[in-house]
């Protein structure tokens, strides 16, 4: 687990949904997700098919985004800040995420101001679009 997802994010396994930082430029990020067969989900969500729920993914996504504006901001801008999912807008779903797969967890930041944040994210596997959504958060300052 990268150092810096744990310093940036409240979230503890099992709701954790990054496991790394990958890299930061200007406004936007990269984190990724390593997939595994042995996340409680997929003992109830098809378990004949093992597929990531999409909430999920829109979660880590959230995750993701957290970290990018934490890094983009300086890393003592989460100090004493939890951000908030607040709105979910044009999420689409493109294909299957399972057991195996790394989520690649991608997007850019388009607002910040006053507490709010406005990212439009994209989580891939290799190149192939897996979902994407334009995220809004609250920062409780």
């Amino acid at each position: 687990m990268d150092g810096l997802v744990k310093r940036v994010l409240p979230h503890r396994y099992p709701f954790l949904l990054v496991d790394a930082f990958v890299s930061q430029e200007g406004d936007r990020f990269e984190c990724v997700k390593n997939v595994s067969v042995n996340e409680p989900h997929f003992q109830g969500h098809f378990p004949d098919e093992p597929v990531m729920p999409g909430v999920l993914i829109i979660e880590a996504l959230a995750q993701a985004a957290a970290i990018g504006l934490a890094v983009r901001e300086g890393e003592a801008f989460a100090e004493g800040r939890t951000g908030y999912l607040a709105g979910i807008e044009r999420a689409r779903f493109r294909r299957k995420v399972v057991p195996g797969d790394q989520l690649r967890l991608t997007g850019t930041i388009t607002r910040f101001r006053r507490g709010y944040c406005a990212v439009d994210a994209v989580a891939l596997v290799g190149d192939e679009v897996a979902a994407e959504a334009t995220l809004a958060f609250v920062y409780a300052m």
